[in-house]
């Protein structure tokens, strides 16, 4: 599923480069050979334009030339692309539409200069709005919501949820181990029942550790 996720918010990324994109500036005509200028009768000095003019009207130009901006409409046509690819991953709604709106906001009328990578900035506000889902609003320390359970006489219960195949059981092994090794005893518990060698995978990891595992078979 992540995997499939990835191209999905890859390709989005792809889009948004395309879309912001800054034009070059159009090329200059060439040069026609110098004529020899006609002879005139001699004018009056030509009067002197307000100071601050020509200036605010060559950077007006210059602006124009060097940056390009996102339009809503362009947005729009890139956030229902993102949409879809969030909810055909299983993602919630409810995320989906927070990471959507995060996009949203952080792509609507961004000018980009020519220098700069439109690609960089499209993968920097998806980042950014993922990063705000798995970002907690304050930091947890494990080791002291154990001890804070150990005064209390009750175990600590730290469950692990997602997807097969991502993982969880690897993952447990590890915190067992860093526990481990900083003088608690954890004990593993089998609670996925249903998947196939579910049960006899944590049992392995509980082996190699020298841990207990709590199980029930298959289907419990």
């Amino acid at each position: 599923m992540f995997e499939k996720l990835k191209q999905k918010l890859k390709r989005v990324v792809e889009r948004v480069s395309q879309k912001a994109a800054p034009e070059a500036p159009p090329e200059a005509p060439p040069e026609a050979p110098p004529e020899a200028p006609p002879e005139v009768p001699p004018k009056a000095p030509p009067a002197v334009p307000p100071p601050g003019k020509p200036r605010r009207a060559l950077r007006r130009v210059v602006k124009r030339i060097i940056r390009s901006e996102l339009a809503p409409e362009d947005v729009e046509d890139i956030i229902w692309e993102l949409q879809v690819g969030l909810l055909e991953s299983d993602v919630a709604v409810p995320v989906a539409d927070h990471v959507i709106e995060r996009v949203k906001a952080g792509l609507t009328g961004r000018k980009l200069g020519l220098r700069e990578n439109p690609k960089k900035l499209a993968d920097e506000v998806l980042r950014q709005a993922i990063q705000e889902v798995l970002t907690t609003e304050q930091s947890v320390d494990l080791l002291k919501v154990i001890d804070a359970k150990r005064a209390h006489g009750e175990p600590a219960v730290i469950v692990f949820v997602g997807i097969n195949g991502h993982g969880k059981t690897t993952s447990i092994a590890k915190l067992a181990r860093y526990l481990m090794n900083r003088g608690y005893k954890p004990v593993l518990a089998a609670a996925d029942t249903f998947r196939a060698a579910g049960i006899e995978q944590l049992e392995i990891h509980a082996e190699r550790l020298g841990v207990g595992v709590i199980k029930q078979k298959r289907g419990a």
